[in-house]
């Protein structure tokens, strides 16, 4: 799978851009800030319709514009299909495929596969646990277009249902109309819920090899790479060789529920589901999370990322259906010798985005395009 063109309208810093692209190696390069990321960023964003910097829409539109334009034309064999995703901050987003009429921006997820890593994703390692959940989301949702509704409905409900909590905390009294509708969020926030879960689990399950086997690769240490997954649901929690179906994780969720009935009521707010879990990851027997070094910090990151890539690979068994591997400033941050053994690890993309500020910061092995990016008058420019 790969890009053979890239346009830009209204995006970030670009008021109009065209890029062509080949399988392989592109290599962006430009100094710092001039819009080198922000092209990755919309090859990730037509892949995805998220960016990895951001958590909404509103920054991707250029300045005083009321709407940006992601187009491409990706290839997979000898099939072709032009792909347009329209970003419209405060109404719905629309795609539009084969330059048809554009309908709900979901119905083009899936058309582009993509992985980037970027200096951002350090805070898999060292941030919050909302990062680490949202990387479990995004890959499931890359995996099956179709679970990205079942986050959607499950925060949905999560909302109201947080909502009745925090109303009738505040009320002082809980009365039986709360508890009714209360019972009724709890229905359809563990049904949507165990859809999440169950999705986490698989993604989590398919995962655990590679990331063992792309972390050894890339740091060639002594420590095993690992994770187990806490969940607010015990069912869900730790390390799964059999994968609990639906239903099981609804009842399961549903226990908990009642289990902490008490508590969310006096504190107002939901505490249980998958909107409070964390991957915990490991190196050794200890956390990498407060214990590794900055080196280690960097490989499981890479690790994480690269394992996804495998995940997706893993999935459809069509040569033609290999990811879009990007890779944002990275080459900078590395030592010669994990330079070379990441470039080995990326070379196998059918094709890869790379950007850097220098252009003896990429190993030769990674031979390919340089495309020169710079700031001109009206904002960012592509130099072919």
């Amino acid at each position: 799978m790969y890009l053979s063109h890239l346009s830009l309208t209204q995006y970030r810093s670009y008021a109009q851009a065209d890029l062509a692209l080949v399988p392989g190696p592109n290599v962006l390069v430009g100094s710092n800030g001039v819009g080198k990321t922000n092209v990755v960023e919309a090859v990730g964003y037509l892949a995805t319709q998220a960016s990895h910097r951001v958590p909404q829409d509103t920054p991707l539109v250029r300045f005083g514009a009321s709407q940006a334009i992601v187009r491409g034309r990706i290839h997979r064999g000898e099939r072709a299909v032009s792909l347009e995703v329209e970003i419209n901050p405060g109404k719905s987003n629309r795609a539009a495929v084969n330059r048809g009429a554009p309908q709900r921006a979901r119905d083009g997820l899936g058309l582009l596969r993509s992985v980037l890593f970027a200096p951002e994703d350090l805070a898999l390692i060292t941030g919050d646990p909302s990062l680490r959940r949202r990387f479990l989301d995004d890959l499931v949702v890359q995996l099956r277009p179709a679970l990205g509704d079942a986050r959607s409905d499950y925060d949905r409900v999560l909302r109201q249902r947080n909502a009745l909590l925090k109303n009738a905390k505040l009320s002082g009294a809980w009365t039986e109309d709360h508890g009714h509708t209360l019972a009724v969020w709890d229905e359809h926030l563990s049904r949507a819920g165990a859809r999440v879960l169950n999705g986490r689990l698989h993604v989590l399950q398919m995962l655990a090899g590679p990331l063992t086997e792309s972390y050894t690769a890339l740091a060639e240490g002594q420590k095993t790479a690992g994770f187990s997954y806490e969940s607010t649901v015990p069912l869900a929690a730790g390390q799964h060789q059999e994968i609990p179906d639906e239903q099981t994780l609804q009842g399961a969720f549903l226990a908990e529920l009642e289990a902490h009935r008490k508590p969310e009521r006096d504190r107002g707010v939901t505490l249980v589901g998958p909107h409070r879990d964390d991957l915990a990851l490991t190196l050794g027997p200890a956390p990498v999370k407060g214990f590794a070094s900055h080196g280690e910090t960097w490989s499981m990151a890479l690790s994480l990322k690269l394992a996804s890539y495998q995940v997706l690979v893993a999935d459809d068994s069509d040569p033609d259906a290999r990811p879009v591997l990007i890779l944002d400033d990275v080459f900078a941050e590395l030592d010669a010798d994990r330079r070379s053994r990441l470039a080995t690890l990326a070379s196998g993309a059918e094709q890869l985005l790379v950007t850097a500020a220098v252009a003896g910061d990429i190993p030769e092995e990674l031979d390919g395009p340089r495309i020169g990016v710079s700031l001109g008058e009206s904002g960012s420019e592509i130099q072919p």
